[in-house]
């Protein structure tokens, strides 16, 4: 006999948020040991991320193929392309392929967790999907310093796009992931706490993630975990001087990554704190105009078309572009 809404188990579904390259597969990977499944199958690991992604292959393939059909790169950094991402949440077609896979894989377990470094651009999507559904949904935003992000990325995709364009990346979607995950359940981790005592954030994750059993986790529990959180593998423990950045780009990402590491404070995601990142948000656009600096010139001349016309560029243009990138950013 089918569960009635009142008697069917609770069912949770965690999102982690961040750009590329800030600790999200560890803290993925944590919470599919403490708990939580990562629907299968995974996105394989590779020479990037030898311990594994912890991403779901058909999460990865529909925001790929979703931001393809609308010209938006995962990089792009217009403020633009985050209004027609956000369209995507009226789409009933697209929200109920969606909410299909959901409840398939609430079929096989209570409690999942997805991350994909594109989620952020389907965040509202995402929140539809979950709440229509009756989904307890909570997020997690891991917080890397940004000049550690930008040589990570370096090293692990290549100099096609540069320093500053890589800034620029983060400073949108760590600034929109922020203001898209506000009145729900949350919690942000910076990835030295995570890597110092792992055991520590997921207890104090567990309330706000609606986790209680992550409450008081003990490490000696899980011996699996402790082989996972390697330390080793943070191959880009550096500081501002290993990045080349404009000064007004420089001083921005740090004013926005201090900002943004006090919401990891107990008390420290306050309406006062939550203004000042609306206020560097709203100041955006005008770093947008060297968002593309580092890109190839197809790429450059393509972002600079308004979303609502890149529609109709022809195909062959599109995929010209993305090509290239694809060949630049072949990890060598």
């Amino acid at each position: 006999m089918p569960h009635s809404a009142e008697s069917r188990p609770a069912r949770r579904l965690v999102l982690v948020v961040g750009k590329g390259r800030s600790g999200t597969s560890l803290l993925a990977g944590i919470l599919g040991r403490l708990g939580f499944q990562v629907p299968q199958p995974e996105v394989k690991a590779d020479q990037t991320n030898p311990r594994g992604f912890s991403e779901p292959l058909w999460v990865v393939r529909f925001h790929k193929r979703l931001l393809h059909a609308r010209r938006v790169t995962a990089f792009d950094a217009r403020s633009g392309a985050w209004e027609q991402m956000a369209e995507l949440a009226n789409d009933g077609e697209v929200a109920r392929e969606l909410s299909s896979w959901l409840d398939g894989q609430f079929a096989e377990a209570e409690n999942l967790v997805v991350k994909d470094p594109r989620i952020v651009w389907f965040l509202p999507l995402w929140r539809r999907c979950a709440d229509e559904s009756g989904v307890r949904t909570s997020f997690v935003t891991m917080l890397r310093h940004p000049a550690e992000v930008v040589a990570s990325g370096r090293a692990s995709y290549g100099t096609w796009q540069n320093d500053a364009s890589r800034a620029l990346s983060w400073l949108s979607m760590t600034l929109h992931a922020e203001h898209a995950t506000r009145s729900a359940r949350r919690a942000f981790v910076r990835y030295d706490d995570l890597l110092e005592d792992w055991a520590r954030e997921l207890s104090r994750c567990g309330d706000l993630l609606d986790a209680p059993w992550l409450v008081g986790t003990d490490p000696a529990r899980h011996p699996d975990v402790d082989p996972f959180v390697d330390p080793t593998l943070r191959r880009s423990a550096v500081g501002w001087e290993s990045v080349r950045l404009p000064a007004a780009v420089q001083a921005t990402c740090e004013g926005v990554w201090n900002q943004m590491s006090a919401l990891a404070e107990s008390g420290g995601d306050s309406e006062e704190a939550r203004s000042r990142l609306d206020a560097a948000r709203a100041a955006l656009p005008r770093l947008d105009s060297s968002a593309s600096t580092g890109l190839p010139l197809v790429v450059r001349v393509m972002l600079l078309v308004p979303p609502r016309y890149r529609a109709r560029l022809p195909l062959p243009v599109v995929d010209a572009a993305r090509r290239i990138v694809r060949r630049r950013t072949r990890p060598t």
